[in-house]
């Protein structure tokens, strides 16, 4: 494993003045984007197989330990409010549970059994994504084979070289030697966040999610988010805030079924209507 090798950068690491740590630090991160770059093949062959899961009705769910799991959880969470799409639809599963978001589990990782029995509802419609950096977490390896078991499609997000018979794919990035030999929740760790951000945000895109760079469907749950929607309307229909604002009531919040509403000059029903035999696009709507 790369991660763990020593940085022959950072050997007098504990010797230098913080900008010169900064500068070393900032150097090695610069090379993430060009690790991820080379994997490009295996991202976009997974998100092919996370579109067309969700589109069966299945999950796209991430396994993982440590840093890995908190990544996972991370961006599984960030989905409905994002996107408006139902909890359930891109989830995360962490070894040790929900405690271990905050505390560290000790022997989670380590545990197969609570790895199997942790992707039990899992079904053939989904798509499981095991995270491990080092590509041999136990708790991790024995999801992704409980999972396939169960019929799913299963990959594995690692920086090391790993090699599984059993997998559908494997997105291997190599982020080499950390600066702190084996602290992978460094390099390693953005390299994981960079890919999983590609994975679920492609995959709503192309599902319909986006329109024109904007997500239109945003939940307004707060007043910014709110605010956010107000502005979405405002520049894909031309209208003022204010009867921006308006149209954004009439439409119940929601503002993809706002800009159907004027764009189609038609009403909350007819829009909801056309955006359900459009699969929820806004651009297939607006084209009808």
């Amino acid at each position: 494993m790369t991660t763990e090798g020593l940085n022959l950068e950072a050997v007098n690491i504990d010797a230098m003045s913080t900008p010169e740590i900064f500068t070393l630090m900032n150097g090695e991160d610069a090379k993430i984007a060009k690790a991820v770059k080379k994997a490009k093949k295996a991202v976009c062959q997974a998100i092919e197989d996370a579109v067309n899961a969700i589109k069966s009705g299945g999950s796209v769910v991430y396994v993982g330990a440590g840093t890995s799991g908190r990544l996972g959880v991370l961006d599984a969470s960030e989905m409905p409010p994002t996107f408006s799409t139902p909890p359930h639809v891109i989830r995360g599963i962490i070894a040790g549970g929900p405690r271990a978001l905050t505390t560290s589990i000790e022997g989670a990782e380590d545990d197969k059994s609570m790895g199997i029995g942790a992707v039990s509802e899992i079904t053939a419609n989904d798509m499981v994504i095991g995270i491990t950096v080092s590509g041999g977490a136990p708790f991790v390896i024995a999801a992704l084979k409980e999972s396939k078991r169960r019929g799913a499609r299963c990959w594995l997000l690692t920086c090391s070289d790993s090699a599984y018979g059993f997998l559908d794919g494997i997105i291997s990035v190599d982020t080499g030697p950390e600066v702190v030999a084996g602290s992978s929740r460094l390099k390693a760790g953005t390299a994981t966040k960079m890919v999983i951000n590609m994975i679920s945000t492609i995959t709503m895109i192309r599902l319909g999610r986006v329109y024109k760079g904007y997500m239109v469907d945003v939940v307004p749950s707060n007043a910014k988010l709110k605010r956010r929607a107000i502005r979405i309307i405002s520049e894909l229909t031309g209208l003022a805030s204010e009867p921006a604002a308006e149209l954004f009531q009439r439409a119940y919040g929601n503002a993809k079924t706002a800009v159907v509403m004027h764009e189609k000059n038609i009403d909350f029903a007819g829009a909801v209507r056309l955006l359900d035999k459009s699969g929820g696009s806004l651009r297939e709507a607006l084209l009808c």
